[in-house]
């Protein structure tokens, strides 16, 4: 089951609110002595997190279907670079992560548990059966289960501070049924905004336009990061845009840390960019940063003539946005 993103969370009665983890969506399936992990795509995520498999094979009983977030934790603070480490095609890397930084699993939904399909029971019949399934199990130190409120104002309180092991909030109805491949959830994040250099651009796949914007922040050693882009560029300005940073082409672009290359995951992107000269200001919108980098692509809300480029700096991003982990979960 899936959320839509919307501007802020359900006022009315009849909704459960849950923490949008930082991690890794994942659907965990028993059949005896079968066990699988299914990530968001649908795709086996068994062999990169054998110390998560394992776990399912000895859960009671012996024949269920949850869904969870894998995460990776330490210090209070959860770490998705953590997690990307483990797509790796090397099993000895994998194997040594699992034992370095081991996953953790938090179930927040039951699918069926023992031979009962509770795809059709409301949310609130489908949490009994997954608390009771967690209280079999409690004791098993990789094994979590994701609290809840159905009180708003706790829920805004979890959105305000989100931005850390909290990615944002979700809402379900509590009258609702589980219904694979639908958005029937909502999904509500903290935007932020943040004064970025222009730091480099890509043009666009098959045109010579360009396709995005590579932005950059200056750290401490007044060098400049390379921490996201945004692609968010009306089509009728991407000609005189793309002339404004032709005539600004000049290397370095990024005096710190440089863009990279595609993931292994998306290798059809391109590696080719433009560096140019950083003079040129943006002020974008973010939802979550990862390692001083923004997490997905941002929005372009607007440019910034009246901003000094070296005024872009680290300082504007929060320092820490969610409270620690281990207090969401008093009973811990």
């Amino acid at each position: 089951m899936e959320a839509r993103q919307v501007d802020r969370l359900p006022s009315e009665q009849g909704w459960q609110f849950e923490p949008k983890w930082d991690g890794f969506r994942c659907l965990l399936f028993r059949a005896g002595s079968r066990a699988e992990l299914a990530g968001k795509s649908g795709k086996s995520l068994a062999r990169f997190f054998p110390e998560i498999l394992s776990l399912v094979e000895r859960l009671e009983p012996e024949n269920f279907a949850l869904d969870g977030e894998l995460i990776v934790e330490a210090n209070g603070a959860l770490f998705f670079d953590a997690l990307q480490m483990r797509l790796h095609p090397a099993a000895s890397r994998i194997k040594r992560l699992s034992l370095e930084t081991p996953a953790t699993v938090i179930l927040f939904d039951a699918l069926a548990i023992n031979g009962n399909t509770l795809l059709q029971s409301p949310l609130v019949d489908r949490r009994k059966a997954l608390e009771s399934f967690y209280r079999k199990n409690a004791e098993e130190p990789l094994l979590r289960l994701s609290p809840f409120t159905r009180d708003v104002t706790i829920a805004g309180d979890w959105l305000k501070a989100s931005g850390g092991a909290i990615d944002g909030v979700v809402a379900k109805r509590v009258d609702g049924p589980y219904e694979p491949g639908k958005r029937s959830m909502f999904k509500v994040k903290r935007l932020r905004t943040a004064d970025c250099v222009v730091g480099g651009f890509r043009y666009l796949e098959r045109e010579r336009l360009v396709g995005s914007l590579l932005l950059g922040l200056y750290n401490e050693r007044g060098e400049l990061d390379h921490v996201g882009f945004t692609s968010a560029i009306a089509a009728q300005n991407r000609g005189e845009l793309t002339k404004l940073l032709e005539d600004l082409v000049e290397p370095p672009g990024f005096t710190g840390k440089a863009p990279g290359g595609p993931s292994r995951w998306a290798t059809k992107k391109s590696t080719a960019w433009e560096p140019v000269r950083p003079v040129l200001v943006v002020e974008v919108q973010y939802d979550h940063i990862t390692a001083n980098r923004f997490r997905h692509g941002t929005k372009l809300i607007r440019w910034r003539p009246d901003k000094s480029p070296r005024q872009c700096t680290f300082d504007q991003l929060p320092v820490r946005g969610s409270p620690d982990f281990g207090a969401l979960f008093p009973s811990a």
